[in-house]
């Protein structure tokens, strides 16, 4: 019994020497998707040949239905934030920001001023594990300093 494989090698050696490069292009603008689908039957058929194996009519493709993607009330049992409580983060927010040598950032001493490139007022941003998040203010509570969140960036 010849190999399937051996004979569509051979079928296209022979076809590859017929071919010219004035006619591949020709050939290649004819290919189509029924061409495609033959050339794909004619080796289904090849294969079953080969194995022995006839394809059942189970095995053809049917299109997949989607069920009802609406979702249940039952599903939706809120749980408690507690889960969240061991998750790390990386939360930073940035007042402004500003350009120093580095001749300046040695002479720091405590009560140095820094001039950064917000005014008093602006909107800081919210960083979590490096990216932005959220804009908000700054309040004094209680002689902390604390951030209102004013803005929730998009994604």
């Amino acid at each position: 019994m010849a190999d399937p494989n051996e004979e569509l090698t051979q079928s296209g050696a022979q076809s590859a020497r017929a071919s010219s490069p004035e006619n591949d292009s020709a050939d290649r603008d004819r290919l189509n998707t029924n061409s495609i689908e033959k050339l794909l039957d004619q080796a289904t058929e090849s294969l079953e040949q080969a194995t022995g194996a006839k394809r059942s009519a189970d095995s053809a493709a049917k299109p997949f239905t989607l069920g009802d993607l609406k979702p249940n009330s039952d599903q939706q049992q809120r749980q408690p934030i507690d889960l969240l409580g061991e998750v790390e983060m990386d939360l930073r927010i940035e007042l402004g920001r500003t350009l120093m040598r580095l001749d300046e950032v040695l002479q720091l001493r405590s009560g140095s001023v820094v001039a950064l490139d917000k005014l008093a007022g602006d909107p800081v941003d919210i960083f979590v594990n490096g990216r932005l998040i959220a804009r908000g203010e700054v309040l004094v509570m209680n002689d902390n300093f604390c951030i209102r969140v004013t803005e929730l960036v998009g994604v």
